[in-house]
């Protein structure tokens, strides 16, 4: 087949596959090579398309950046804030801020696209935030000028 244009279909993406399977060692400087370099775009272009990775949970992303650098929970206290907060967090119990999402990104060296996705947070937490809106009272403004007739 010729890689004139980029891959559209299915049975063109198998195609691009088995051919790339073939030539993948060839020498980068011949022909083939040259190909495979092709291939290798074009396949990408059309997973990124057809096959997307969605990010994984900004949580998640946290936790195994800090066992893969060996850090244990105090060594995010500068980066997040107190031990409580820290715990809080990592357990999906409260939610990052903007700046904890920077410090995060910067310390941990994590994209921020990745860390300002939405998660949820744990369901225990978000009951027990719901039972303390309910038991306060509605703030009544009181009026600081009085109408004077």
């Amino acid at each position: 087949m010729k890689w004139d244009k980029l891959i559209t279909t299915e049975k063109e993406y198998e195609q691009a596959l088995a051919r790339l399977t073939k030539i993948f060692e060839a020498d980068p400087a011949s022909s083939e090579g040259m190909e495979a370099a092709l291939l290798v775009l074009l396949i990408e272009h059309y997973e990124k398309e057809h096959y997307p990775i969605s990010l994984p949970d900004p949580i998640a992303a946290v936790k195994e950046t800090m066992e893969r650098k060996g850090l244990k929970d105090k060594d995010l206290i500068p980066l997040i804030g107190s031990k409580t907060t820290v715990s809080l967090v990592l357990t999906k119990k409260r939610g990052m801020t903007i700046e904890m999402i920077r410090n995060l990104a910067e310390g941990l060296n994590l994209p921020v696209e990745l860390l300002i996705q939405p998660y949820q947070l744990d369901e225990q937490q978000k009951t027990e935030l719901k039972s303390r809106s309910k038991k306060r009272k509605p703030n009544v403004a009181s009026p600081i000028f009085k109408k004077q007739s």
